[in-house]
């Protein structure tokens, strides 16, 4: 039977860790949202009745996870690398108030276990800078909400949860690895607006693999960068309609406000919006300072950044 780990970022009554807490930029450690002691602890009863060994981990800093994630570690290798054990008997349940706890512990795998460029081992898959990850569970706090869990169709109450982590399927997905040392699961929209809601025009040049999508000559409303459906709408206006996180390619699209003059009548503003799929994608903003959200994460890009895809490099536990 396995031994299984429920790790939450947050204290059951409210102590060091709160939603978007434990130093992934996203949030100051303290929220409104529900908290994870009532579906972490009716998953942990759901477990031990199916036989499973059982421990609740509540982590308040990178180190506190690294050290739940060691557990996930397989023999000493000659080369010296830390590696994921395929074989391994210890099975880990995440339990999330929100996508950027999810994304954070995806980030400390990929930390742990990416090698350096000159380490590369043969048996690494290719294309990818990265083992398999460990397939890992997802327990939602909030069984109703709208988040990435919900979009893979993935078991949200505890006993399901603990159903799957306790069985044999699990399904393999894309993670999205960019240049400033973090990953993105669902997507990234770039998009600023003014306090009574707005959109912000600004200028950026986009490439998706060899396409240029706009050069940073013409204005911008918006830029998504999408690996799952989460970040693909603007105000409404979707800027894009079929992602599928498992298919090893990054979906962009821009959205470029167009002045239109018809026949008759006064110039209307309608917006082009342009699409492309590939391995990689750079967004370099002009002169401006951009907002965005990650993953639910808020930042501003000042600079350019690059993400490439990590095919099939991560997984969840299924029913």
């Amino acid at each position: 039977m396995y031994d299984v780990v429920l790790l939450s970022m947050a204290e059951p009554e409210g102590g060091c860790c709160g939603a978007g807490g434990c130093g992934d930029g996203h949030g100051d450690g303290h929220s409104d949202a529900p908290r994870p002691r009532v579906p972490v602890l009716h998953c942990a009863d759901a477990l031990r009745a199916a036989g499973a060994r059982v421990e609740t981990v509540v982590a308040c800093s990178d180190a506190e996870i690294d050290q739940v994630l060691s557990r996930l570690d397989g023999p000493a290798r000659e080369d010296g690398l830390t590696w994921p054990d395929a074989d391994s008997k210890t099975r880990l349940v995440i339990a999330v108030t929100d996508d950027g706890q999810l994304r954070h512990v995806l980030r400390r795998l990929v930390r742990r276990y990416a090698p350096a460029p000159s380490k590369r081992p043969a048996e690494l898959p290719a294309g990818r800078t990265v083992p398999d990850l460990p397939a890992v569970a997802v327990l939602p706090v909030d069984a109703g909400a709208a988040d990435f869990a919900a979009q893979l169709g993935l078991p949200r109450q505890p006993a399901e949860v603990a159903a799957a982590v306790l069985g044999d399927r699990s399904r393999r997905l894309d993670l999205l690895r960019h240049d400033g040392g973090s990953v993105t699961l669902d997507g990234v929209l770039l998009a600023g607006s003014t306090e009574d809601g707005q959109p912000v025009q600004w200028a950026g040049r986009v490439e998706v693999d060899d396409a240029v999508l706009t050069d940073g000559a013409e204005p911008l409303l918006a830029v998504a960068v999408a690996n799952g459906s989460g970040a693909t709408l603007l105000d409404g206006l979707p800027l894009l309609t079929s992602v599928d996180p498992a298919d090893g390619v990054i979906d962009v699209a821009v959205a470029v406000p167009v002045r239109h003059k018809p026949l008759f009548g006064a110039p209307r503003l309608r917006i082009e919006v342009r699409r492309a799929r590939g391995r990689a994608v750079s967004v370099t903003p002009r002169d401006t300072e951009v907002p965005f959200a990650d993953d639910g994460v808020s930042g501003e890009l000042t600079r350019k950044r690059s993400w490439w895809v990590e095919p099939a490099a991560w997984a969840v536990y299924i029913r």
